[in-house]
């Protein structure tokens, strides 16, 4: 009988084997809470979506005339593996060539595995850099509004928030949390990287039985732990900056707010104040003004003002609120309203964006290095914000504003994808698909065939974790895991190291690529970093191999002192924020000097922009587009955790009873979605858990056109970005609007189509044609 090998996931650690065809998976014994996605990872040695050899899709390889606007649509023929590598390095030679680097666009999310070395965002990174650069894009989906935000007014995201408010500090001193979006145990089960103990639910539990309080501001009542009988404020979607308001408001009329701390410690508070008393405009911001747009009664805004300015409170603010309209202004209005009460630097007090979006935000701090891949050096200046795409892709040279920058959008000939579904994360799909009809030549690397793939001209079989050998390490988890190959790689899928490699070869750039190492030798040097840092600060520091034997070792932790928000307050002056001002930007003067009509100097109310989002005769439910609970993004739909979620092999949409009762709609119905962009079929579950006027369905559902539907396709299983606006938050950040969108609801009479996503591809026969077998370079 064959050992349990150590492995990890961005969803937990574990252990596994291999044995008679089944795949056995054991959660990390110290893990508190294992995670059930775990229960996705057996499916990978066995289903039918895995891509097993290199397929091109046809109309490419014959070289037809107007051949890509059948992707999506069209057949695929299997190669043998050099062939396929000389199509893609051929290619690769030819628009290098004739275009140079910025015609190229490297896209990848990063999220593939989580390993150190078999990191798909980095592999592809590096291998375009050997070639002469490519176009990348910045920032992420999760969090594009707050990442450019956030430097303005606290200084480098990732340092000032997310390093001073620990779960230690909520659990020992926090008297009243207050959650806007929630903080959703599901979103803590992932961590990029890993995470060896998810403590979230124990860390709130404990809090809780100290006596802390807890107020949810959300349209979903589970967007926080039901045991913790949090105050739920069951908000209209999008007015959380008009809620804010309203508290600042109260606190200013009752003289609540610290006036010191503001003196102290930030600029521009005189500027927001006359904004605020409506000095400048006309418009008080009041609780009476905040309660008709964010449907929460006056008296309700009232009394949780005075009790944050009573209590040790925390604000948090979670990634879902900026990935809307405006999404700057809730990161920044919550930053405000933190200062207000004065309370930044204090244990357990002050405001924390993004805590409870991810398993390891709040941990403390590991105190040595980890193993990182060198990427080289990108020469090509040229760069969008990550949701841009298909406006890059449709609007090649057009201008477009980013952070006080006037650029243009670059011609675009060849996209390479590795580590990522673009099908999964960006909005308004059927935009994306007409934006993935314009290149010349789509190249990916995926392990199965998911709509990325499915749009692809050349698609290359990836290895999941699972198939090869790495290490596991995250930011703020302590432990170090040795990834151990657990099955043999599926098909002829090959880890996209080897692919690259081997393209590499093939353009003469093999030895500047891997510097003439293996993937062995990989691991073992990069293991140096860390091992060489836990040497010099004393600590057990194992060779790789005797630490690749053991299987894991634990790294030390920075101590919980508070962080960067904590010196600020000790010493403003001594320890500044890396901001224009040294201190908190309530009135950011480089924001107002950049003249955006859609982000201004301060943070302010920004009523939805756009008609068809406005039209509530046409489309009166907000469908809130959420992460999923079954899976991480649209990873492992196809696993057995994420399927057993699924009602009539459809995603689950969750509708209010009066909603449902209006439109005829039971429980279990199979219903259809629709706006202007598109429509989607999903399963109705009918809860109270929802606001009345407002529906959920989670995002991550594989992509399945109904190619029957002439230019609107209709998605068959329920992906919810088939329906959102592909339009970035403002000209600051042009950052992912995806999470809210208005929609109507119906049933769907007759019989639905078959849902066939997940099923084996079916290839055409046939041999390149003569167009493809040529040497183009």
């Amino acid at each position: 009988m064959s050992s349990f090998q150590t492995h990890s996931s961005h969803w937990g650690a574990f252990s596994g084997r291999y044995e008679d065809g089944k795949l056995e998976i054991r959660p990390h014994p110290a893990d508190p809470h294992p995670s059930p996605l775990l229960g996705n990872l057996p499916a990978i040695a066995h289903s039918p979506a895995r891509i097993r050899r290199p397929a091109v899709r046809r109309g490419w390889l014959d070289g037809t005339p107007g051949n890509a606007l059948n992707r999506g649509a069209d057949d695929y023929v299997e190669v043998g593996w050099p062939q396929a590598v000389d199509l893609v390095a051929n290619e690769l030679r030819r628009v290098y060539r004739d275009f140079g680097p910025k015609a190229v666009f490297g896209g990848s999310y990063g999220w593939s595995s989580a390993g150190r070395f078999h990191h798909a965002q980095s592999q592809i990174h590096r291998f375009l850099n050997v070639l002469g650069g490519y176009v990348r894009s910045v920032n992420t989906y999760s969090s594009g509004a707050a990442m450019v935000i956030i430097p303005h007014v606290l200084g480098p995201y990732d340092h000032f928030d997310r390093k001073s408010v620990t779960w230690e500090a909520i659990e020992r001193s926090s008297e009243l949390v207050v959650a806007f979006g929630g903080m959703a145990i599901k979103n803590t089960d992932v961590h990029g990287g890993g995470i060896s103990a998810h403590i979230v639910r124990q860390s709130l539990n404990g809090a809780n039985a100290r006596g802390a309080r807890f107020v949810l501001v959300s349209p979903l009542k589970d967007d926080f732990p039901a045991e913790l009988n949090a105050q739920w404020l069951p908000i209209v979607p999008g007015t959380d900056v008009a809620l804010m308001l309203g508290l600042a408001h109260a606190l200013v009329t009752e003289g609540l707010h610290d006036r010191e701390f503001l003196d102290r410690y930030t600029v521009g508070y005189e500027r927001f104040e006359d904004y605020l008393l409506g000095r400048s405009d006309g418009v008080e911001k009041s609780p009476e003004w905040a309660s008709g747009i964010c449907g929460i009664g006056v008296d309700a805004i009232r009394n949780l003002a005075r009790t944050m300015a009573s209590a040790r409170t925390l604000i948090t603010v979670s990634h879902s609120l900026q990935r809307a309209d405006h999404g700057e202004q809730p990161v920044w209005m919550g930053i405000v309203l933190a200062a207000m009460l004065g309370q930044m630097g204090l244990d357990g007090g002050g405001y924390a964006y993004s805590l409870g979006a991810l398993g390891n935000i709040g941990k403390g701090q590991l105190a040595v290095p980890l193993p990182t891949l060198s990427q080289f050096k990108n020469p090509v200046p040229d760069f969008i914000p990550v949701a841009r795409i298909a406006d890059m892709l449709l609007n090649s040279g057009d201008e477009f504003h980013y952070n006080g920058q006037a650029m243009r959008y670059p011609n675009i000939r060849l996209v390479y994808w590795a580590g990522g579904n673009p099908f999964h994360h960006h909005q308004d799909l059927n935009r994306l698909r007409a934006a993935f009809k314009r290149p010349e030549t789509i190249i990916v690397h995926e392990t199965a065939w998911t709509s990325s793939a499915r749009h692809a001209d050349i698609v290359l079989p990836a290895t999941t974790t699972l198939e090869r050998d790495d290490i596991g390490a995250a930011d703020r988890d302590p432990l170090m895991i040795a990834m151990k190959k657990l099955i043999d790689p599926i098909g002829e899928a090959r880890d996209d190291y080897e692919i690259f490699s081997k393209i590499a070869r093939r353009l003469g750039k093999f030895e500047e690529f891997t510097e003439n190492r293996t993937s062995k030798e990989w691991l073992a040097l990069l293991f140096e970093t860390t091992q060489k840092a836990l040497a010099a600060a004393g600590h057990e520091a194992p060779d790789f191999e005797a630490f690749w034997k053991r299987g894991e070792i634990r790294l030390p932790l920075k101590p919980d002192d508070g962080g960067p928000a904590r010196a600020f307050r000790d010493d403003p002056s001594g320890s500044p924020l890396q901001t224009p001002s040294g201190k908190i930007e309530i009135f950011s003067q480089t924001i107002e000097s950049f003249g955006y009509d859609d982000c201004r100097g301060h943070p302010r109310w920004y009523p939805p922009g756009a008609k068809a989002e406005t039209d509530e005769s046409r489309y009166p439910l907000h469908l809130v587009c959420n992460q999923p609970h079954s899976r991480l993004h649209s990873q492992l739909d196809y696993g057995d955790f994420s399927r057993s979620t699924k009602i009539k092999g459809r995603e689950p949409v969750r509708i209010n009873p009066a909603d449902a009762a209006a439109r005829g709609i039971s429980d279990g119905d199979i219903v259809r979605l629709f706006n202007t962009r598109g429509s989607c079929l999903a399963a109705a579950v009918i809860s109270k858990d929802v606001r009345k006027g407002v529906m959920q369905l989670a995002t991550g559902a594989w992509f399945e056109p109904d190619n029957r539907c002439a230019e609107k396709a209709m998605c068959i299983h329920g992906n919810a970005n088939i329906l959102t606006r592909d339009v970035g938050t403002s000209q600051l950040a042009q950052g992912s609007t995806g999470q809210l969108t208005r929609v109507e609801v119906e049933r769907f009479v007759g019989e639905p189509p078959r849902v066939r996503i997940f099923e084996a591809m079916k290839f055409m026969d046939g041999a390149a044609g003569p167009s493809r077998v040529a040497d183009r370079s």
